[in-house]
């Protein structure tokens, strides 16, 4: 596809899915705090898990960071079953809350005082914490414009021939910073539409009848 196609048809798929769909309201959570816990208890698992293991956290009044990281490691696996992959998920949030405490004074508010150019590898450099996870509690957590790509962006983009099957995280991420302006609102709602496409209708066996986007992207 031309390079120069690429900026106006992602700005068409903004619009249709917005249009058909409407604002999403991603991500739910009721602090930044709960929201960076909620992107890295949902790997691998869908939100319906994820929100029952934040229930219960919440229900034992452990739903901030320095009660986190004085709970018990097992504790924590115990807590967060839910989620499913518990004792290794229990592991990567131990990592997030000694890099909290350690750099930021258990603050998220601290934290969100740091620019992206520092952030992003800071948060990339804990174990367990991969580049949607980061780019998601960046985005949704600190409002820092970074754009989140997930499997539902690389399977949308793909079938419809602006991304090649092979393409990088990186490089799908860099596709939509470079064609979209650097904005939080405009990143979570156009992440949170992709999702809602991919788990209406473009699924590993696709929906394609009476999809909002069938036939977009065709020469």
């Amino acid at each position: 596809m031309a390079a120069g196609r690429v900026g106006p048809l992602l700005h068409e798929l903004y619009q249709c899915l917005y249009e058909t769909y409407g604002p999403q309201g991603w991500w739910p959570g009721d602090t930044p705090f709960e929201v960076a816990v909620g992107a890295i208890l949902t790997q691998n698992t869908n939100w319906g898990n994820v929100a029952k293991a934040i229930t219960a956290l919440k229900d034992q009044d452990l739903l901030t960071p320095r009660a986190l990281h004085a709970l018990p490691e097992p504790e924590l696996a115990r807590l967060i079953r839910p989620a499913g992959y518990y004792n290794l998920k229990a592991r990567r949030l131990k990592n997030f809350l000694d890099f909290l405490a350690n750099h930021f004074e258990n603050s998220m508010a601290r934290m969100s005082a740091g620019d992206l150019a520092s952030l992003r590898p800071a948060l990339l450099s804990i174990k367990g914490v991969g580049p949607e996870t980061a780019d998601s509690i960046l985005l949704y957590a600190l409002a820092k414009p970074t754009f989140v790509v997930d499997a539902y962006t690389f399977r949308i983009l793909s079938r419809h021939g602006l991304i090649n099957e092979g393409c990088a995280y990186e490089e799908l991420r860099q596709l939509f910073m470079e064609h979209l302006a650097a904005d939080v609102p405009l990143y979570q709602e156009y992440h949170a539409l992709l999702v809602r496409l991919g788990k209406d209708g473009c699924r590993p066996r696709p929906r394609c009848a009476g999809c909002p986007v069938e036939g977009w992207a065709e020469e």
